[in-house]
């Protein structure tokens, strides 16, 4: 079992704490956390597939040990893209597979749109595509009449101050709720520990929150570009107990993908540490070319 290496990379945007397995010869694949993680999501994932690639998990931008920069701006998630683009250039990384969960899945479809031929396939895990009109129509079609009950968490980090001034001390309570009842198969107790250790560091409330509060911005420019297609090839891995990324949101990829493939997992939202045996699997599936969308 190869061990995980933990570095501050420089960057032209700033140091970002990174986590990485897997010779520097080998293929490299960049692989985005989402929210209320960090890389460390990806260690039973990476630990299986480190022997053919190199793996590159950086902390993003006010979660994990990477900085909390308290300008909201930048978490657009066009800005946190940049952020992930000048990871690459300080590793002199011109290609790679992309590999993103949830925010970091936005992240990483942000990285696609802006640079495609930088993107030899790229892997998404329960996030809605940007780009998909009628898939993420029909998901609100489905919410709204249940009042987005299952989205208060957003709602509550978008108000000013609430976040800093409610879960500084509660931050078991806090991420309690998220990772453990999210969770169709259970959550590893590892990762819970480490998270609560990452949501404690100083502003990390207001930091993971700016995830949130920066959303009217993002949905504004998702809205711009509705209909944009992804050309490389693609594959979403469906954790389909999610309470939050519904099925619906998966319908109609085609809309927006040239080449696409869909594999549904026994899992809800966190999908890569339920399941990561089968995460691995389809990853190395994939990544070595097999099982493209026909």
């Amino acid at each position: 079992m190869s061990a995980l290496n933990n570095e501050m990379i420089d960057t032209a945007r700033g140091s970002f704490h990174v986590r990485s397995v897997g010779a520097a010869t080998s293929p490299p694949v960049l692989m985005l956390h989402g929210w209320p993680q960090s890389s460390y999501c990806w260690k039973s994932v990476a630990e299986a597939l480190a022997g053919d690639w190199r793996l590159i998990m950086p902390d993003m931008r006010g979660l994990g040990d990477s900085p909390r920069t308290l300008d909201g701006g930048a978490y657009a998630k066009q800005a946190l893209a940049q952020d992930m683009l000048a990871v690459l250039d300080a590793l002199a990384i011109e290609r790679c597979a992309l590999v993103g969960h949830d925010w970091g899945g936005a992240v990483a479809q942000e990285i696609a749109l802006a640079e495609p031929s930088r993107i030899e396939r790229l892997v998404l895990l329960n996030i809605h595509v940007l780009t998909n009109s009628r898939g993420n129509a029909a998901a609100r079609d489905v919410l709204s009449p249940r009042g987005a009950q299952s989205l208060w968490y957003q709602f509550f980090q978008s108000a000013p101050g609430l976040a800093e001034a409610m879960i500084p001390g509660n931050e078991r309570a806090w991420l309690g709720y998220f990772l453990k009842t999210w969770s169709a198969t259970g959550f590893p107790a590892d990762a819970f520990e480490e998270y609560v250790r990452c949501y404690a560091i100083e502003d990390t409330p207001a930091t993971g929150a700016a995830y949130y509060r920066s959303y009217k911005q993002d949905v504004k420019r998702w809205q711009e570009i509705a209909g944009t297609r992804l050309p490389m090839p693609s594959l979403y891995i469906y954790g389909r107990h999610d309470p939050v990324i519904i099925p619906e949101f998966t319908h109609h990829l085609d809309d927006v993908f040239d080449d696409i493939r869909l594999e549904e997992l026994d899992a809800a939202h966190f999908v890569a540490e339920e399941q990561p045996d089968a995460v691995a699997g389809l990853l190395r599936d994939f990544l070595c070319g097999s099982g493209q969308a026909g």
